[in-house]
């Protein structure tokens, strides 16, 4: 038995011949829905008495030769990229701050806490804006902001706090022997290693808050989508909501898309210590409480020699 099915049995030629010829059909399937759709789209429309050209006749794309449309469209794309680095920031801290209160071995600090976390982690977002808008009068931006800031600031408390709960208990029994207290070990040993494990799920968590930013466009905030279909699709007409559909859509895309790359990256990175070729060489820092937990580990493997290994 080969280690490729050890789990399950090879496929002989029967069932091998009947994957590829459902592959076959779904692709063709799969290729025959695009052709209809291009072709539905390409075709030309009746609406209101009026002939319209297809989807995607040149004349309902002339209006990004104008400068001033992607004016305006730079300017949707600053608000929702403003609104979401505001609320990263405040969801970030928020969620350390959750973290370490949920993860308290203090219950009257703990139990509230957790509370708190599964009350904002229950509530619809868009719920949020809107108590926050009508109820505080903050305004769309901030209205916009604070709820993002308590939605996912609550997702990122739970995410580290499973970054904490995952470190081996090993790491604060070796901080406690060489001194720390307990909200020392949390600080200086155990949250660093569990932020920077859970550091790629944070990103993620951040590109769902960059697309919960379109959420703005019921409370009035002009970020890309109310900027690109409403304003501009109200003062252009109706004739060209499927071009500013799809640039919109490009536009989410490209953005969402770099910040999963960057994501990816960022847990390769991390997995690899930081360092392009993984492993390296360990520097003894004074000053760093990791640099006393790996000392006092190599005293304890020099001293129990070779026959203890």
């Amino acid at each position: 038995m080969t280690g490729a099915s050890v789990l399950f049995d090879a496929p002989g030629p029967r069932a091998r011949r009947l994957s590829l010829i459902f592959s076959i059909v779904a692709g063709l399937l799969i290729l025959g829905a695009a052709v209809w759709v291009i072709m539905t789209l390409a075709a030309p429309r009746t609406s209101g008495g009026i002939n319209l050209p297809g989807m995607f006749d040149g004349s309902r794309w002339n209006i990004f030769t104008d400068p001033a449309v992607w004016g305006f469209i730079a300017e949707g794309i600053v608000a929702t990229l403003q609104a979401a680095a505001v609320a990263a920031v405040g969801a970030i801290a928020l969620g350390i701050l959750l973290s370490l209160l949920r993860s308290s071995l203090i219950p009257w600090v703990r139990i509230p806490t957790a509370w708190v976390i599964e009350f904002f982690r229950g509530m619809p977002v868009l719920l949020m804006m809107l108590f926050i808008l009508l109820v505080a009068s903050t305004g769309a931006f901030w209205a916009v902001v604070i709820a993002l800031i308590l939605y996912n600031g609550t997702l990122i408390g739970e995410i580290l706090r499973a970054g904490l709960a995952a470190l081996p208990k090993g790491q604060r029994e070796a901080a406690l022997s060489v001194g720390m207290r307990e909200f020392q070990s949390k600080m200086l040993v155990e949250f660093p290693q569990a932020f920077r494990q859970m550091l790629p799920i944070i990103v993620a968590q951040l590109v769902v808050l960059l697309k919960d930013t379109s959420l703005g466009y019921i409370v009035g905030y002009n970020e890309i989508i109310r900027n690109n279909i409403n304003n501009l699709g109200s003062f252009y007409g109706n004739r060209y909501l499927f071009s500013l559909f799809v640039v919109t859509l490009a536009i989410y895309l490209t953005i969402n898309l770099l910040l999963s790359w960057f994501a990816r990256w960022l847990a390769r990175r991390t997995a690899s210590g930081g360092r392009k070729g993984g492993r390296g060489r360990f520097v003894e820092d004074p000053t760093n409480p990791a640099t006393l937990l790996h000392v006092e580990a190599k005293a304890d493997t020099a001293s129990e020699g070779p026959d203890a290994r």
